[in-house]
């Protein structure tokens, strides 16, 4: 089990440090990659879970819950273990001395074995993640399945390297007139405690997976906790992550799942844990920060991600990307773009001077072409994840002038989808009350403003107030580029620039890209660099006379 892995960890530990393309996990579906019947296998399983009990030989109540349902119209019917918390938490405590006693290299390499077999199971764990998020099919194989996968490799590799940046013995001489004093010392990785995972509702494995793997190659246990819609495929990985554990030799209480019906077991689990790894709403984010202060906290919460238009020398390739960016997964995306600002005049471009008029109907003008045959259209845009998201794009044309209007899709395999396509709303740049905060959704405002400077500004000010994932500038000026970088680094936030190809604001290329950056409110962490994993262990010394 350990062997074959090595190289993968060797390829891993030199990708965090070039930064430069890597995966270790391919993206395509196709079965000249995973094999022929590797899909039909996977549909397969997925359905064989629906309308069953999830099995899990953990600690629990003796009763079962649970409520997922499709936004595609399917109720998955699928019931899991109701979670004792007070024996999870004793099984976790008690399963972490040995998994300690293992060493940095042997977590490392049991951390990659699983996620290896998660990796076999994608096909598996796209369906799950297409009907718990609404994400398309394909989508959620790749962010759901490959992506995940990677960035959990690369937490993985971050852990380890952390782990393993100094030696864990050594034989120490002091000299001295007489004879040299010697020592024997060794140092000990110590893991913090256990870790909390809470799960988000839109990216179950892809925001999970780096907490995760985090805390366990650290020596930490971790109880998983998934978003009450977005269960199975959380529920898939935890038993993958058992199922290797005991084949490894350790205790499968080192990962155990925590289901959760109604409210308040997240705030029960996080007294009990050392580390919290949350991605939501800043409602329970800010909460979290505030209230488990024994525990290292990290949190992705909600932010107002920033384009800046100036100027372009690719018009057509600019409000394609754009209407890309705000069409995939209608906009149920931290890292999706929300305000766009644009000077009131109007910018340059390689077919001349538009008005501020004329882009913002060329963005519309092009979401309408990604979005208006139906059958195409879903494969991009997914289905509203819950009522929410809804009740938010049939609020959006009172906030200001439309440029494009939602509209209902139907979905050919999906009768019952709620599915729709992205609303644009024209503002000024005073109505701040209205985009100083997340429309989280299919909902874009282009903003006008009194020149790029004052779009920078309102950059700067709105990503430092609010927070964002991501931000973007479009100019042909370098002088201006400079400008956007100086905003972005006084804001806190990663900055593209000129994306017109195929390249988009709203995507993070694992062991490239780093995913927030914990310099503005938007989250405490980046995924993943060295400060997301250096907290979760701790080195304790031992030494005596040689």
């Amino acid at each position: 089990m350990f062997e074959q892995h090595r190289e993968t960890l060797d390829r891993a530990l030199s990708a965090i440090a070039g930064r430069g393309y890597w995966s270790a996990y391919p993206e395509s579906p196709s079965p000249r990659v995973y094999g022929e019947g590797a899909a039909d296998r996977g549909k397969s399983d997925f359905e064989g879970r629906l309308g069953k009990p999830f099995p899990l030989d953990q600690p629990d109540t003796g009763s079962w819950i649970g409520a997922e349902r499709s936004p595609y119209g399917i109720d998955l019917g699928i019931t899991y273990p109701k979670p004792d918390v007070e024996a999870l938490v004793a099984a976790a405590r008690q399963a972490l001395p040995a998994w300690r006693d293992a060493g940095p290299e042997v977590r490392a390499l049991t951390c990659i074995e699983i996620v290896n077999r998660i990796n076999q199971r994608s096909f598996e764990l796209a369906h799950a993640v297409q009907h718990t998020t609404g994400q398309a099919f394909v989508m959620a194989f790749q962010a759901g399945g490959p992506h995940a996968q990677d960035r959990a490799l690369e937490a993985i590799a971050y852990g380890y390297a952390a782990q393993t940046a100094s030696t864990s013995s050594v034989r120490w001489e002091k000299p001295t007139k007489g004879d040299p004093l010697v020592m024997e010392k060794k140092f000990t990785v110590v893991p913090r405690g256990i870790g909390l995972v809470i799960g988000c509702n839109t990216f179950p494995t892809w925001n999970a997976y780096p907490g995760l793997f985090a805390s366990l190659v650290t020596g930490n246990p971790v109880i998983v906790k998934p978003h009450p819609r977005a269960v199975l495929p959380l529920a898939i990985t935890v038993g993958v992550a058992r199922e290797v554990l005991a084949e490894a030799g350790f205790d499968q209480a080192l990962v155990q799942l925590a289901v959760e019906e109604g409210q308040g077991l997240a705030v029960e689990l996080a007294s009990q844990a050392q580390i919290i790894d949350f991605t939501g709403s800043t409602a329970f984010g800010d909460w979290l920060e505030a209230n488990a202060r024994h525990a290292l906290v990290h949190t992705e919460k909600s932010g107002v991600n920033a384009i800046v238009v100036d100027s372009t020398d690719s018009y057509k390739g600019m409000l394609g990307n754009l209407a890309f960016s705000l069409s995939l997964y209608s906009g149920q995306m931290c890292t999706a773009p929300q305000n766009i600002f644009i000077p009131a005049d109007g910018i340059s471009t390689d077919e001349g001077h538009k008005t501020f008029d004329e882009v913002a109907s060329g963005i519309a003008a092009a979401v309408r072409r990604l979005t208006d045959d139906d059958a195409k259209a879903v494969e991009l845009i997914g289905a509203i994840v819950n009522p929410g998201v809804l009740e938010r794009v049939e609020h959006a044309p009172a906030l200001g002038e439309v440029v494009l209007e939602s509209r209902a899709v139907k979905h050919p395999a999906f009768p019952d989808a709620v599915v729709r396509t992205p609303v644009i709303v024209k503002l000024t740049a005073d109505q701040r009350e209205v985009y100083d905060h997340e429309h989280f959704g299919p909902i874009a405002f282009v903003i006008a403003t009194g020149s790029t400077a004052e779009s920078l500004d309102l950059l700067r000010a709105t990503v430092s107030s609010r927070g964002a994932i991501t931000a973007a500038v479009y100019s042909t000026s370098p002088g201006t580029l400079d400008a956007a970088e100086r905003a972005a680094l006084d804001a806190g936030v990663n900055l593209s620039c000129n994306l017109t190809a195929g390249v988009f604001v709203n995507q993070s290329a694992a062991f490239s890209d780093y995913h927030g950056s914990g310099a503005n409110p938007a989250a405490t962490a980046s995924l993943t660099d060295p400060s997301y994993v250096a907290g979760r262990f701790h080195i304790v010394q031992s030494r005596r006379p040689a």
